[in-house]
């Protein structure tokens, strides 16, 4: 079949200013396609399973794991709720299957702010905003347009350990039946290597307190898991964001197997160039090749083949440490700075709590530890003060929470997973993102608080008093640019 032009697909390419366009064939959603053990090496891959998109600091690619032709007439790219959205309203190929404020922006202009991300329900700071006008519109969607991030509404929990006492929303909507909480959403794409769906988990642990995906399951129920959550989120996405009807069995199965099938990576850095080439494994056609399992290089020692933990697993770019290109050393550089930088880690609610350990010398890859992937191999949601009061934007909600036992008080802008288990000691946790093709998706963190890459590195050197040097800095940010 021939080349086409998707809307949803087709985006002006904000570093060079050119169009692409996704191959059109249809997509295999066999569980047997979607589980497949080991993916097409790249010379055997259809040009049509490829989709290129640039970004400022080089070129994302996205392929599919068993070497179909990516297909955007499926169910992700259809409107199945009431309000004219999909899931690739907020899943956009060409900004890392996520929002780009930049992108969001462009579309606010194209459309008057009519475009179906823009939708009060969780599109506008409040749910009772004024739309009525262009200049409405363009405040009420303003955390949007900004940081890229969508409202959730949550309640506090009945059984929660927790009271809500105090509420400081600049939108005067959040109360203890629907609190405001802004966050990223993150790429629907890499999926595979995830043991948590959702920034809180919601969509793995089903409110039980236990999530779906076990490091004592074998591979095959951690796949049915994962795709069950999956199929779970599509419908909630659908019922919520789409405020339309549940979804049949066959559509939500659809959608999970088109994302588990995408694999996503930079190939290209605008210094470096090809990520791949002189035996790096940068790209995506190399990530499809990546062994992983739950568990796999887990910190804590839960590894069920090996029991060890590297701290080196990020070593994609090994074979660059004595390039004489300078723009190469830099990533190889980056790339050892991120297991060996020796890190006190202090503070962090579900890891120093969770072990009785007041600081642990650890580096990056404790809570980045899954071989060239960057999340966590075990559920592991922590606080690392992101939602801290001390870093609240004027253009936050602030909370104050009350422990109903002990009377101790806390304020935090989201209380993270705290709001799906009920307990205290998970205020303000949340789980470790993929960090594969992070150059085309800022602001980072789940609230989108860093801007750029650079910020996010000037937090956790903040955060941990580790000292980095100018130059350590700006080999991290050229390393995780080339992820």
């Amino acid at each position: 079949m021939g080349l086409f032009c998707n809307a949803r697909l087709v985006t002006a390419s904000w570093a060079a200013g050119r169009f692409f366009c996704l191959s059109a064939i249809v997509l295999s959603i066999a569980s047997s396609a979607a589980r497949a053990k080991e993916p097409p090496r790249s010379r055997d891959r259809d040009p049509s399973a490829t989709f290129d998109s640039p970004n400022p600091e080089g070129v994302l690619r996205t392929i599919t794991m068993d070497g179909s032709p990516l297909d955007d007439r499926g169910p992700f790219f259809q409107s199945l709720g009431t309000n004219g959205r999909s899931c690739s309203s907020c899943h956009v190929a060409t900004t890392g299957w996520t929002l780009s404020p930049e992108e969001l922006r462009d579309r606010f202009d194209r459309s008057n702010g009519l475009d179906p991300v823009f939708r009060p329900v969780d599109g506008s700071n409040s749910p009772k905003a004024d739309v009525s006008s262009l200049a409405a519109r363009r405040a009420a969607y303003s955390m949007l347009l900004e940081r890229g991030v969508i409202r959730i509404g949550l309640p506090i929990p009945a059984n929660a350990e927790f009271d809500l006492v105090a509420v400081d929303d600049p939108y005067k909507y959040a109360s203890a039946s629907e609190l405001s909480l802004f966050r990223r959403p993150l790429p629907a794409t890499n999926l595979r290597f995830l043991t948590a769906v959702m920034w809180d988990g919601r969509e793995s642990y089903a409110g039980t307190g236990t999530t779906s995906i076990l490091a004592t399951a074998t591979p095959e129920q951690n796949a049915d898991a994962l795709i069950d959550d999956l199929m779970h989120q599509a419908n909630d996405a659908t019922t919520g964001h789409a405020q339309g009807a549940p979804l049949a069995q066959n559509v939500q199965s659809a959608i999970a197997m088109f994302e588990l099938n995408l694999v996503t990576a930079q190939r290209i850095d605008r210094f470096a160039g090809l990520l791949n080439a002189d035996g790096a494994l940068g790209g995506p056609e190399n990530l499809a090749e990546q062994s992983f399992y739950v568990t796999i290089n887990d910190a804590l020692g839960a590894d069920v083949q090996t029991g060890r933990f590297d701290p080196q697993s990020m070593s994609l770019f090994q074979a660059w440490t004595s390039s004489h290109a300078p723009d190469r050393a830099a990533i190889a550089r980056g790339a050892a700075l991120f297991g060996s930088t020796r890190i006190n880690i202090t503070g962090v609610g579900g890891l120093n709590d969770a072990l009785g350990v007041q600081t642990i010398r650890g580096s990056c890859t404790t809570c980045h530890d899954a071989p060239n992937v960057g999340d966590h191999s075990v559920a592991l949601p922590i606080d690392i003060g992101i939602t801290d009061a001390s870093r609240r934007a004027p253009e936050m909600p602030l909370y104050t929470l009350r422990n109903r036992t002990t009377g101790q008080t806390r304020q935090t802008t989201d209380p993270g997973r705290a709001l799906i288990t009920g307990l205290w000691k998970d205020i303000g946790k949340f789980k470790g993102p993929v960090l594969r093709g992070l150059a085309s998706r800022p602001p980072y963190f789940h609230d989108g608080s860093a801007a750029d890459l650079r910020e996010a590195v000037e937090f956790y050197d903040t955060r941990f008093t580790i000292g980095f040097t100018e130059q350590e800095k700006s080999d991290l940010v050229a390393f995780l640019s080339a992820l």
